[in-house]
């Protein structure tokens, strides 16, 4: 039987740090639980938005046991990230979330090598399908090359996936490129293809997009999940008056720093100030935007 092809809004989640930089795990698994309450598919624990690369391993893979075993998340809505440098790290990450009962995986390539070729991020991805070694193994290439210095190609996701059909199966875009999301939809008809942000939600869906994953889903799910259903059922005015309106609070995020601004909306809208922490290098969130981006929130 086919893989079934993931399709919906997948919410990259925000990691909340206490004062002492110890991961808040109590605020990680209310906000988590809302993410989903409010629409989300699928959440993506330690991506970019979550700040994945300032995490230990074992901070990951023990948040994501904690998302399973407090019941707020079953481990068939969840997608966490497990790309690092070394292959070895990288293996351990994704083993666990296979063991784990994970729906999906989503894997940067190795992000320091940046002249890294197509057929050396072949063999890197090839090798570690094989040690893994799990029928259960479903992979989400991640294309982020402005954060990650190295991308996968339209043509690199195309020979994976025929290759590895039933575990190469998604590709997230972060590229803020719609002219690489649709080359690689057109290259790898095989894949779900998810834009990295919902400006590209209506026209990706059109497309043949699965639908997006998107850092504003911390803040706006209810009505980035609307708007995908909108767009499911063809109702094409409806959906684009509300894409405006969820537009204007993407822009309002972006421009305030994607992690920053939203942890500064979480923090205003909770009372809780740990929301404020990043951990270094990046620095702390501004309490003084979360008033003015919360008027962008789409309520209801």
């Amino acid at each position: 039987m086919p893989t079934k092809r993931f399709r919906g809004i997948v919410t990259p989640v925000l990691t909340p740090y206490n004062h002492d930089m110890t991961i808040a795990s109590d605020l990680y698994l209310e906000h988590a639980g809302q993410c989903l309450a409010d629409g989300a598919h699928y959440l993506s624990p330690f991506g970019t938005t979550g700040e994945a690369v300032s995490n230990t391993s074992r901070e990951r893979m023990e948040i994501l046991e904690r998302l399973v075993t407090s019941g707020i998340a079953q481990p068939d809505q969840l997608m966490p990230g497990t790309g690092l440098c070394a292959l070895a790290d990288t293996e351990t990450l994704v083993r666990h979330a296979v063991d784990l009962g994970c729906a999906a995986v989503m894997t940067l390539p190795p992000f320091f090598y940046v002249n890294a070729r197509d057929e050396g991020l072949y063999r890197y991805f090839s090798t570690l399908i094989d040690r893994v070694g799990s029928d259960a193994l479903r992979i989400c290439l991640y294309h982020i090359p402005q954060m990650a210095g190295v991308g996968i190609s339209p043509a690199l996701a195309a020979r994976l996936n025929t290759a590895f059909p039933e575990i190469v199966v998604a590709y997230k875009d972060s590229s803020g490129d719609w002219e690489n999301t649709r080359a690689v939809i057109d290259a790898a008809p095989g894949i779900s293809v998810f834009p990295g942000s919902e400006s590209f939600l209506l026209k990706g869906v059109e497309a043949g997009a699965g639908g997006c994953i998107s850092a504003s889903c911390n803040s706006n799910a209810g009505a980035i999940r609307k708007l995908y259903d909108l767009a499911l059922a063809d109702k094409t005015i409806e959906a684009q008056a509300l894409e405006a309106a969820v537009n204007r609070h993407r822009t309002a995020i972006q421009d305030a720093g994607l992690i920053p601004g939203l942890k500064s909306l979480k923090a205003h809208q909770s009372g809780d100030e740990r929301w404020l922490n990043l951990r270094p290098p990046l620095e702390p969130a501004d309490p003084a935007l979360g008033p003015d981006l919360d008027k962008t929130v789409i309520h209801g």
